[in-house]
């Protein structure tokens, strides 16, 4: 088995990036969700309500994150690591109340163009603290601006059994999977517990808990029926429909594509 990508995605819910290699942290791989865009009120917003985000990449330069609109890429802005007339606000992020730090006007201005409402981009500090649920952490692991865990593993061949049912194939980005393995049967890692991918430990939680997110096609931002529809057809518990498993990292490291994973527990 091996580790065939490696994905982050530094401002929720806008475009990934995938790496050679990342930094294993506490919170998730470094840089990983570390950035949200909030409405007035600070209150996240993602693709589910806001699919136009979809359309905006990320990448990483010396000097910040580079926002720019896959349509227009020469439209763009700065969001600087250090952040201009930077203030301290909480923001809200499903049940909890984080505190942030404002970053640049420009950028909220630009992001507000983009998205047709007033909206505000913030950076999560190194003094902010942010619980995992209790019921997944027995440890008082933190985790970033992710949903709930801070890593998600997928293999390829999940997605090659779902793709085959499918009348057209969907790309792993729907998903937005921290690492995607390679060599394993389908659906083998709904039986691990503990792996390793190169020297690093991880804990595998639990399954990840699908929504309409993954409708959204990450070219056109266009909400369609699938692949959900079909994933309810055989991959639902208890109401739920899974696909991919959440991870925490037990460990600092570095992860690389194509290290190796090994199974340390399997159920």
């Amino acid at each position: 088995m091996h580790l065939s990508e490696i994905w982050i995605y530094p401002v929720k819910s806008l475009g990934g990036i995938r790496l050679k290699e990342s930094e294993v942290e506490a919170r998730g791989l470094k840089y990983d969700r570390r950035w949200m865009v909030v409405d007035e009120k600070g209150v996240f917003l993602t693709q589910r309500t806001n699919p136009k985000m979809a359309l905006i990449d990320v990448a990483i330069t010396d000097k910040g994150l580079l926002l720019s609109t896959r349509l227009e890429a020469e439209n763009q802005v700065l969001v600087p690591f250090q952040g201009i007339l930077s203030r301290a606000i909480e923001v809200k992020i499903w049940d909890d109340w984080v505190w942030a730090h404002t970053i640049s006007t420009d950028a909220d201005a630009w992001l507000t163009a983009q998205l047709g409402k007033n909206v505000h981009i913030v950076g999560m500090s190194g003094s902010s603290s942010r619980k995992m649920n209790v019921t997944d952490s027995q440890h008082g692991d933190e985790v970033s601006f992710a949903d709930d865990f801070p890593y998600l593993l997928i293999s390829e061949a999940s997605l090659a059994d779902l793709n085959s049912r499918l009348p057209q194939p969907v790309s792993m980005r729907r998903f937005r999977p921290n690492f995607v393995v390679s060599d394993v049967p389908a659906f083998a890692e709904d039986s691990w517990n503990y792996i390793t991918i190169g020297d690093v430990r991880f804990e595998v939680a639990r399954p990840c808990e699908r929504c309409v997110l993954i409708n959204i096609d990450p070219k056109t931002a266009l909400k369609e029926t699938e692949p959900l529809k079909t994933l309810a057809a055989y991959r639902k518990q208890d109401r739920k429909i899974l696909f991919g498993q959440n991870l925490v990292g037990l460990q600092n490291g570095t992860v690389r594509e194509g290290d190796k994973i090994h199974i340390l527990l399997i159920s």
